[in-house]
């Protein structure tokens, strides 16, 4: 890998199985040397889910966890603590073992989108009914990353911080399919240029840094996402169809990061690494893309988080990712 580069070959999407900080720190760092990630453990239960923990991030603003999910409240109460707690042992462990680590680290956080059509108002229904519930909490957002990411920068001084922002329920909110509360309803689409608006707000936090924006459900809106100004796009590759293919070659050529998900995220067989490969290198030549630009272009990784996949498959998905990204530089074509 070159060493200015803000990426490596391989990593991992964010959750793993399990419980415990040290052990996720040592699979995440032990498995990825060029390209660790923050694990997330939501086993462990509610606070420790990828909502609750980004809901712990947000400043001025607290959730607490109803029968319905996380809603929003007044004042910080146990739910908020036990999310802050849970990430400071992952912070701890991490930087227990980055000790003098330079190069890439991906952290992950929920998108400002995804959050606002999880997040409850206090009628219940999601802060993506209400306009100004969903820029409220993209301002509170911003700021609670702006200090997760100083506070990493002060425990891993030499990591070059590459921040992804989950949103799966991106194409959902765009095309007006999250359900309201009743179930029988569905909130209207939320329009196209204020949801890449707020996302290009949100990758500002970083500064000069990389954001990466990953999603494994399908249609994932690749111009809209180069529009907003993200270095990268991560995605399960298996999902991809012929309607998505115009989009991905013009994001390699603008210089897009693909974060290709092609390894299963729950327990299956692999396959030998090179074969787990073959569907980007022939997607490649249809795109009449430059062999010699893949490793250049892709980081391998999991096609979503590892939380429901056993501790052993887990390590061993892992692992398959470094293998299958040696086979892609090694052999292009």
């Amino acid at each position: 890998m070159n060493a200015t580069s803000p990426y490596g070959p391989a990593t991992g999407v964010g959750s793993l199985p399990g419980g415990d900080a040290r052990e996720a720190a040592r699979t995440a760092t032990g498995s990825f040397e060029d390209f660790p990630f923050l694990p997330e453990l939501p086993a462990r239960g509610p606070g420790a889910d990828m909502i609750g923990r980004t809901a712990g991030m947000l400043v001025e603003l607290y959730a607490r966890v109803e029968p319905s999910g996380w809603r929003l409240g007044d004042h910080p109460g146990r739910d908020t603590k036990r999310a802050r707690s849970w990430l400071g042992e992952d912070l701890d462990a991490l930087e227990e073992f980055t000790q003098d680590y330079e190069g890439p680290l991906k952290v992950q956080a929920v998108g400002p989108w995804t959050l606002a059509a999880a997040l409850e108002l206090r009628n219940g229904e999601a802060a993506l009914s209400d306009p100004g519930a969903c820029r409220d909490l993209a301002a509170s957002l911003a700021e609670g990353l702006r200090l997760h990411l100083a506070e990493l920068r002060r425990r891993i001084p030499g990591a070059r911080l590459v921040l992804q922002l989950d949103e799966p329920s991106l194409t959902s909110v765009l095309t007006g399919r999250v359900r309201t509360a009743s179930g029988y309803r569905t909130h209207r689409a939320v329009d196209r240029q204020l949801v890449e608006a707020t996302l290009r707000d949100l990758a500002g936090v970083h500064g000069d840094g990389p954001v990466v924006v990953h999603s494994c459900a399908p249609d994932v809106p690749f111009a809209l996402l180069r529009r907003a100004g993200v270095a990268g796009i991560s995605f399960d590759f298996s999902l991809l169809t012929e309607r998505d293919e115009e989009a991905i070659g013009e994001a390699v050529e603008g210089g897009t990061r693909l974060f290709a998900g092609v390894v299963p995220g729950t327990d299956a067989a692999l396959s030998d690494p090179a074969s787990s490969v073959m569907g980007v290198r022939t997607l490649w030549r249809r795109l009449g893309l430059q062999p010699g630009l893949l490793a250049e272009a892709v980081t391998l990784t999991p096609a979503c988080g590892l939380a429901g996949a056993s501790p052993a498959y887990a390590r061993r998905a892992l692992a398959h990712c470094v293998r299958a990204a040696r086979s892609l530089a090694d052999n292009p074509e």
